[in-house]
């Protein structure tokens, strides 16, 4: 094997005025852990809904999984920025988010409300991940942060909106 492909990830200090980088990483991590499992649920909910709002939950369901996945790549990236590694295991991602599944295939209905929960129980994650990271002179993980906690409270609305009766 060349010694191109024996290179492993480090921790890399940076030097850029961000104050304890392994607890914003951290965070980062916990929200990244729960984003793909989101990501997963969302995805599942969208291949099974049924009903008269199959359409409009089918792709709502479809452009949130979207932008999920790709907020994944922002997360970790910044996780790499800051110095530290990503989540490295399956496992991991699991036992660290707090994102459940049900016990049976809900209803439509029952789809939007467990999601619209589960983004709400991240908005608030990132919100605590905004006050952690400003107080550690981290303003980029704030935004991203920030923006993050905006896409999932405006997921929820649309969510109970739908689920309104």
């Amino acid at each position: 094997m060349t010694t191109a492909l024996n290179v492993k990830p480090q921790l890399a200090p940076v030097e850029t005025g961000v104050r304890d980088t392994e607890a914003i990483a951290e965070g980062l991590s916990d929200v990244l852990a729960d984003t793909y499992r989101l990501t997963l649920k969302t995805h599942i909910y969208h291949w099974n809904v049924e009903g008269p709002l199959f359409f409009s939950l089918h792709n709502l369901t479809e452009e949130q999984y979207q932008n999920m996945f790709a907020a994944a790549d922002e997360l970790a990236e910044r996780i790499r920025a800051l110095g530290h590694l990503t989540p490295g295991k399956i496992n991991g991602v699991l036992s660290d988010s707090i994102v459940d599944d049900l016990g049976q295939m809900p209803s439509a209905g029952e789809m939007c409300k467990d999601l619209e929960k589960d983004h709400m129980r991240l908005a608030h994650r990132l919100h605590a991940l905004i006050e952690l990271a400003e107080a550690r002179k981290d303003m980029v993980t704030g935004d991203l942060a920030t923006e993050r906690a905006a896409f999932h409270e405006k997921a929820a609305w649309m969510l109970r909106a739908l689920s309104a009766s």
